[in-house]
């Protein structure tokens, strides 16, 4: 019989798709961190502020250098970016201005301040001639001056710059919003307090949070206080599991933070409702009773005997002023929807503080209709309420939509560092904590 050979007919090919391979993951830390220092240099060649072209050079550096970095790690955002960028953009430049005596007027402001609390007990020049005579911010914002004060004129000078001061408040506040969330402490192990090492350094990252860290931006210390009140809300209501004693503990905790913050600047005041409402929710009236007690008494600890020794500088500096109709022109004139409606319609002032009340009222609707159940929900509801508030307060600037992209973006990211977290101590054999 002859012999027959079997041909097998290759497999047809699958068709096209258009694609062979799946797409890569977009590496976010190669995008940003580029851009950033785009950013700096742009900053750095069309402005006209020094403190600001100091900035702008030595975080085009450290951008620079961090990008490179990142491009060639095989995960994304490595802790050598994170620390490059962060001295690049933070410590390189706060230490050459701070020699330099460089620095926003913020930081001139808060230092006069505090002179003025220690040698006549209010923060508030009686007659201000100048616009640097002019204090916006309330009486807890010259605790941060008092150190120059003090010490201004010995050799520990340098140390008491009151951005040193800005920057040690701010990154505490936010690093401990890492150890305050709504999970469990027995999770706090080294894997814990790295990831929360390095949430802090990425935030120090964003160009929004290191010029003025920089260059003396006062509003910081706030955001950092408004983060830990919010962070120590929900951990007030973190469940069943954590104890009664716990929520009332965290309870009284949010309050102080929350007061201490509401003792420095008026922006702070939206948190408080937003807060407490969380807390009600999640813990229960009685806590946040507790919170609203604390919260008030602290802030009115540190405003109203300020206040009332002197009602009219009080007025004048952190009421008119801020609102543009102090006896100097107030330097916040970004051009944002209120000040273009002050500033170039009839009548446009009343108009913006109107849209300004209908806001703040709108918002607080949403609370009462639909009440955040998490932080980050209440983030999001304090951030657009502080965003449209930022827009349309008549006497405003940029630097203070920082409140808003803060409050929308640490809460997020911090979720994602909790979930991945647990994913790692899953893969690694250890306990799980399920929130």
């Amino acid at each position: 019989m002859p012999s027959t050979t079997t041909v097998t007919a290759p497999a047809p090919a699958p068709p096209a798709t258009g694609k062979s391979l799946a797409a890569p993951p977009v590496r976010w830390d190669v995008v940003h961190l580029p851009a950033c220092a785009a950013f700096a240099l742009g900053l750095a060649l069309v402005t006209s502020l020094t403190p600001h072209r100091v900035w702008g050079v030595c975080a085009a550096l450290g951008y620079g250098t961090a990008a490179i970095l990142a491009a060639r790690a095989p995960r994304p955002w490595p802790g050598r970016a994170l620390r490059a960028a962060t001295v690049g953009a933070v410590l390189l430049p706060l230490a050459l201005l701070i020699v330099l005596g460089g620095a926003q007027s913020e930081v001139g402001v808060v230092e006069h301040s505090g002179a003025l609390l220690l040698h006549t007990g209010s923060p508030y020049p009686a007659h201000p001639t100048t616009l640097d005579d002019y204090n916006p911010y309330l009486p807890g914002m010259a605790l941060f001056g008092l150190p120059h004060a003090l010490l201004g004129h010995t050799p520990l000078a340098p140390l008491t710059d009151a951005r040193l001061w800005f920057c040690a408040a701010f990154v505490t506040c936010m690093y401990a919003t890492t150890r305050s969330r709504t999970g469990h402490t027995a999770g706090w192990t080294r894997t814990g307090r790295t990831a929360g090492s390095s949430r802090t350094a990425l935030l120090l990252s964003f160009p929004a949070v290191a010029l003025p860290l920089a260059a003396g931006g006062a509003d910081l210390p706030v955001i950092g206080l408004m983060c830990l009140g919010l962070a120590l809300a929900g951990r007030a209501g973190s469940g069943p599991g954590a104890g009664a004693r716990v929520g009332t503990g965290s309870g009284v905790a949010a309050g102080l933070a929350i007061g201490a913050a509401a003792a420095l600047k008026w922006t702070a005041w939206p948190l408080l409702p937003v807060a407490l409402i969380l807390i009600a929710v999640t813990a229960g009236r009685s806590t946040a009773v507790r919170a609203t007690a604390t919260a008030l008494l602290t802030a009115a600890a540190a405003v109203i005997p300020v206040a009332l020794a002197d009602p009219h500088a009080f007025v004048e500096h952190v009421v008119l002023f801020p609102l543009g109709k102090g006896g100097i022109q107030s330097p916040a004139t970004s051009p944002l929807p209120g000040h273009l409606l002050a500033e170039y319609v009839p009548h446009g002032f009343v108009l913006a503080v109107a849209l300004l009340v209908a806001s703040a009222v709108a918002v607080t609707a949403s609370l009462v209709v639909r009440p955040p159940h998490t932080v980050q929900a209440a983030a999001d509801r304090l951030a657009i309420g502080l965003g449209l508030a930022m827009c349309l307060i008549p006497a405003t600037r940029y630097g203070y939509l920082v409140y808003p992209i803060v409050l929308a973006v640490w809460f997020r990211v911090g979720a994602y560092d909790e979930r991945r977290d647990r994913t790692d101590r899953d893969r690694n054999g250890r306990i799980r904590h399920d929130s």
